[in-house]
């Protein structure tokens, strides 16, 4: 087993969580750690094209670049980089500097995999090792991998490796392909193993291919902490661990988990990774993952809700994501048309000539809870809360997110409004989602939807609390167990305030909001 190798892909493939903005001197120390940690081989960046060279990014135009990063004492690790067919012009790679970057891995997609070949062929032509790194191995069937295989056969590289990129492999799986490659590969052309978390699988998925004692050298990538991409990658420091106790002790874990103290933690407490549900299931179909990401980034939608959108991806769309397909996908799944005639009846009739009291969640329904109430009397207003329910003080509960109906667990002295996406039966009102929906980027913002359907139910003016808005390094809701899992950024409040704009209907801040200053009240 003296031919088992472990390659760190921290640089390259964690970059995707910090923008690959290590700095310059971090990149470095990183390099240096891996290389005392007697790591066999350190992926130091991307080779792209892109138009100015940045020292403290590890994404480059010239392998001169990336040469930069190398250490004095190099001992016996080997350098690579990683480019990708599509994205980099191979006119710029000089030949390869002994004292350089030793390994290049070249990737391309299902679609353009030929391609993808005689680049690979070029990279070779140059004198790196080369290693071979399609994209997403499980979309291919048997036929079709054995085609491939005999395309690296014929240009004979250093290595290929057996990349699970949408991390949808499973141990049958693993047997299967490891199988068909090593059965139709030379026995000296190295066989790679890259694989992603979204199943929780990754360390055990690589246990098992170093104890299928492969008649052949293998390599196994990992990053520190497993850092990469949303889920991430397999953590480096636990395979290290096990070849340590089961094959030969070589690695020296104290540096890995150094470097992880002193450059990776840090970053983890800033933008977590690891494994979540959603990307499970995007890995359960086998789609390229930002499908997953589109759908939390909604912020409206349950897990379950991401699982049938996902089951309904057409194959031909899983390997290259599409947002118009996306969003076309998720507007059919929400509006799930009924007939709202009668609800929007009844509910005009009791707000008619009614003053109204809208309440969302911010942590000023706390701070300013006397001032919102002697509002409320002093107007007799009738109160609707946004996506919670607040002590029962409310005359009805509007909710448009699967996620915050759930969390009611009795009815008490209030009626719940719920749009026609959600499938509750707590709800009294449902309205067509579709009705309300416009006015808002992102479609589905709870308040926007109440406040579009009181203006179609002819409320003209409201009064408006816990309306906070977005600020960073803030809790933003009273009760913390309300995180929305969508992104926001400072450019939200704007956002949201101008398509207050848009509303025939005036409101009036009860408490103090983000949105006001992007809120043009005197030209209603």
């Amino acid at each position: 087993m003296e031919n088992l190798m472990l390659l760190d892909c921290t640089l390259r493939d964690g970059g995707y969580i910090n923008d690959w903005n290590w700095g310059y001197k971090k990149a470095k120390d990183i390099i240096s750690m891996l290389v005392k940690a007697n790591i066999d081989v350190v992926e130091v960046g991307f080779l792209r094209d892109i138009e100015v060279y940045n020292k403290n990014i590890t994404v480059c135009n010239k392998i001169e670049e990336l040469k930069m990063l190398l250490p004095e004492d190099r001992k016996n690790t080997i350098f690579s980089a990683m480019a990708m067919r599509s994205n980099y012009d191979i006119k710029k790679l000089a030949c390869r500097d002994k004292l350089g970057i030793d390994m290049i891995r070249i990737t391309a997609h299902d679609y353009d995999i030929e391609e993808g070949m005689e680049f690979a062929k070029q990279v070779k032509d140059l004198g790196y090792l080369l290693s071979i790194n399609p994209i997403n191995v499980m979309g291919y069937s048997d036929e079709q991998l054995l085609h491939i295989l005999e395309e690296v056969e014929r240009i004979h590289p250093y290595q290929f490796s057996i990349v699970d990129t949408f991390g949808s492999m499973k141990r049958r799986d693993l047997d299967r392909i490891v199988s068909l490659v090593d059965n139709n590969l030379s026995k000296d052309i190295r066989v790679g193993l890259h694989l992603h978390e979204n199943m929780a699988l990754s360390f055990s998925l690589a246990q098992r291919f170093v104890d299928c004692h492969l008649n052949r050298p293998i390599t196994v990538d990992g990053s520190l902490l497993g850092m990469g991409r949303i889920p991430g990658n397999l953590p480096i420091e636990l395979i290290a661990d096990y070849v340590n106790e089961y094959v030969d002790n070589r690695y020296n874990i104290d540096f890995l988990m150094d470097a992880i103290q002193d450059y990776i933690q840090p970053i983890k407490e800033k933008k977590e990774w690891g494994y979540t549900p959603a990307y499970f299931l995007s890995a359960k179909y086998n789609l390229h993952r930002n499908y997953a990401e589109y759908y939390i980034d909604k912020g409206d939608l349950t897990n379950r809700d991401i699982n049938h959108i996902l089951a309904r991806i057409d194959k031909e769309k899983t390997t290259v994501f599409d947002a118009n397909y996306a969003e076309e996908l998720y507007k059919q799944y929400i509006n799930n048309i009924i007939d709202d005639a009668q609800a929007r009846m009844n509910l005009k009739e009791k707000l008619q000539n009614k003053n109204v009291v809208v309440i969302a969640p911010g942590k000023s329904v706390e701070r300013e809870k006397k001032k919102i109430e002697n509002y409320i009397n002093e107007k007799n207003a009738i109160v609707i809360s946004v996506n919670f329910v607040l002590d029962n003080k409310c005359d009805y509960a509007f909710f448009s997110n699967a996620r915050r109906i759930q969390r009611i667990n009795h009815k008490e002295g209030y009626e719940v409004i719920g749009t026609s996406n959600l499938n509750d039966d707590k709800i009294d009102y449902t309205i067509n989602h579709n009705d309300i929906s416009g006015g808002f980027q992102q479609g589905c913002n709870s308040l926007i939807l109440l406040l579009n359907l009181l203006s179609q139910l002819g409320v003209k003016e409201v009064g408006l609390a816990g309306a906070d808005g977005y600020k960073a390094n803030r809790e933003n809701y009273f009760d913390t167990t309300m995180k929305s899992k969508a992104k926001h950024d400072s450019a939200f409040n704007q956002t949201v305030g101008k398509a207050f704009n848009k509303l025939p209907i005036q409101i009036e801040f009860i408490t103090e909001s983000a949105y006001q200053s992007f809120y043009k009240c005197n030209e209603k």
